[in-house]
């Protein structure tokens, strides 16, 4: 019996409306898109350069193609780095209503093959509230997409606990990803800003969720963490040894680290066979659901082979995290 179709939970999407609305209204804020790179666009905002943008990124028929190659049958469209909070609130909402609308026509044009993670102006929460508010019936609107920090503020800050709230009411689930990552100029050198500073911002997020009392507000908002959780689940141990004995850390969680970390979900993005099963040993593989970071370098090439050759999963897990799990998290049939 062949395994399921895959559902792919970290897959970027980048339409031709957001980089149209960088084009005519970013400039004041340092945002811009070079065209005359052959092998596609160049995104620049918020202080990242993307790589020249292939075509799959944003011409969705292309996109189907590169994903029955690779045994992917639905893609959870994400918008990423620098998302949309370099911008002020005006035209950050209008970067998020490009992108959600392209994602719900991505999910019209094949509603077999897309659903989207909507994008959120969180530099202004009331616009970011309203645009929930907008995109949450839209068609193919499935989950919502959140930086690890928003222009430098952390997620237990009280501004974003509206927009907590109406997602867990809604029962969307938050996905998370790194961006503005910590560790300045020591990680400009051997991209180390991405190779370390994403696990690292992750696990600063996921704590600021535990220790700030997010989750225990939210008992039934459901996040997803990149990158395998990052460096949460590696240093979960050392973290609940600071609640146990240093007081700035005793004020809110009601609960030990370790129990929060089956409040999450994970993609597989390790890139280590080893830490992946140790993780799935930790959480369960009902809480791990496959991902590809499509189609940055960094990313998986052909994610599949990452479940089904790499981990030594049976038949059942496998299934969970090739698309069971995704499949419940984001309502699909």
């Amino acid at each position: 019996m062949s395994a399921p179709l895959a559902i792919d939970i970290h897959a970027h999407f980048f339409p031709e409306s957001f980089l149209r609305v960088v084009e005519t209204d970013g400039a004041r804020f340092g945002g811009s898109v070079d065209r005359s790179n052959p092998r596609g666009p160049v995104l620049a905002a918020g202080g990242a350069r993307t790589p020249p943008l292939d075509p799959t990124y944003y011409d969705v028929d292309r996109r189907v193609r590169a994903m029955d190659r690779v045994g992917v049958g639905v893609h959870a469209l994400s918008l990423t780095v620098p998302m949309v909070y370099w911008a002020d609130g005006e035209v950050g909402g209008r970067l998020a209503r490009a992108t959600n609308d392209a994602m719900a026509q991505a999910h019209a044009a094949y509603p077999d093959r897309f659903v989207g993670c909507a994008t959120l102006p969180l530099q202004d929460p009331p616009r970011a509230l309203a645009e929930l508010e907008r995109v949450a019936p839209l068609p193919g609107i499935r989950a919502v997409y959140l930086g690890t920090n928003i222009a430098g503020r952390d997620l237990s800050d009280p501004a974003f606990a509206p927009i907590f709230a109406r997602a867990e009411a809604l029962g969307l689930p938050v996905l998370l990803h790194p961006l503005n990552t910590v560790g300045g100029g020591r990680l400009a050198p051997f991209y180390l800003s991405n190779l370390l500073g994403n696990p690292f911002d992750t696990a600063i997020a996921a704590a600021h969720l535990i220790f700030g009392g997010v989750l225990d507000r939210h008992p039934r908002l459901q996040v997803l963490l990149p990158h395998a959780g990052g460096a949460l689940p590696y240093l979960a141990g050392r973290l609940q040894r600071g609640q146990k004995v240093r007081p700035e850390a005793q004020r809110r969680a009601k609960r030990p680290v370790t129990a929060y970390l089956k409040r999450f979900t994970y993609d597989t993005i390790s890139h280590s066979p080893e830490a992946l099963r140790w993780l799935i040993a930790c959480v369960g593989a009902e809480r791990v659901m496959l991902g590809s970071d499509f189609c940055f370098d960094m990313g998986y090439e052909r994610p599949r082979d990452i479940v089904t050759r790499q981990l030594g999963l049976k038949a059942a897990a496998q299934a969970k995290v090739l698309r069971g799990n995704a499949a419940r998290l984001l309502r699909l049939a």
